[in-house]
């Protein structure tokens, strides 16, 4: 089954790639390693939330906004590719929440994130990964998320 048809399966239908929302680009390849720029929670090219995950969002919620994180990231991939079928692996994640105070669960946010990259692509889909708790993140997000994929040579 390729990873759109898993998508399909899972009910996910990739939207067009979110636009830069400054003076990047989304995705640069470097050899056989497709970088993308940092991800935000974007649904109809506005965030979903905003605030501090652990004060107004609570985890669930969090976890979706994670989800749409990724859902966004693949449309970016395919985008550039063509097919999301030209993808070997996910090679790493790094999430940045933005988190309360106390709030230490990070890492469950992420693993929505990281399911999903499962769900879809199967075991190239396990990856590297580092969780961060951060104070502030661009127009509010409650989290961003940069990927790393291996690709396919052309």
């Amino acid at each position: 089954m390729t990873p759109e048809e898993r998508l399909r399966e899972l009910g996910v239908e990739l939207p067009p790639a979110p636009e830069p929302l400054g003076a990047y680009v989304p995705v640069v390849r470097s050899g056989d390693l497709l970088f993308l720029s940092g991800m935000l929670p974007l649904k109809d090219g506005k965030l979903m939330d905003t605030g501090k995950v652990g004060l107004g969002i609570r985890l669930k919620e969090a976890q979706e906004l994670a989800r749409q994180t990724v859902i966004n990231a693949l449309s970016v991939v395919k985008g550039h590719l063509g097919s999301l079928q030209k993808v070997n692996r996910c090679v790493k994640l790094t999430g940045y929440v933005a988190s309360a105070p106390e709030f230490t669960e990070q890492h469950k946010v992420l693993n929505a994130a990281s399911e999903l990259l499962f769900q879809v692509f199967g075991e190239a889909g396990r990856h590297a990964r580092s969780a961060v708790g951060v104070y502030e993140l661009p127009l509010g997000s409650p989290l961003e998320i940069e990927f790393i994929f291996e690709v396919n040579p052309d």
